[in-house]
């Protein structure tokens, strides 16, 4: 599934994908739908100020909204798996994910990795939520009604 309105993902892949009652979150950065990144800007000169917090904050709350898409939340997570650039910034990826969540929060691994697909990226996120799919058809009122009304 591809969400109207979030960051085109930069490769054949979606957003989002429904396995029965899990949804699996491909990997979300701090990208913006215009194409910039939160946590990320440069000066006049091209010296680059990368912010893990602000990131970290951009991509749970990317995430958020991916999952608001699919009819959930962040509360329906149950495992995420983050890659950091640099274990240097756990400290602060840390300190606002426990802003997120807490102990009874999802599952979680951290993993450190080489490079992420923009060298402005200090942190991506994959996720896996658990949002139950009604296997009834919606009720229509009227026509329940009138089957009590025949009982």
């Amino acid at each position: 599934m591809i969400v109207p309105g979030a960051a085109t993902p930069r490769g054949r892949f979606p957003h989002l994908r429904r396995a029965a009652d899990l949804v699996y979150v491909s990997g979300t950065s701090s990208r913006r739908p215009d194409g910039t990144f939160a946590g990320a800007s440069a000066d006049p000169m091209g010296v680059t100020d990368l912010d893990i917090r602000v990131q970290t904050r951009a991509v749970l709350d990317n995430i958020a909204a991916l999952l608001d898409a699919a009819g959930g939340g962040l509360a329906d997570l149950v495992s995420v798996t983050t890659y950091l650039v640099n274990m240097n910034d756990f400290g602060g990826y840390n300190e606002v994910y426990a802003q997120y969540f807490d102990e009874n929060g999802p599952a979680r691994t951290t993993v450190a990795v080489h490079q992420l697909p923009h060298p402005h990226l200090l942190i991506e996120i994959s996720a896996v939520a658990h949002l139950p799919q009604d296997p009834r058809p919606p009720r229509d009122p009227h026509r329940a009604q009138e089957q009590e009304q025949h009982a």
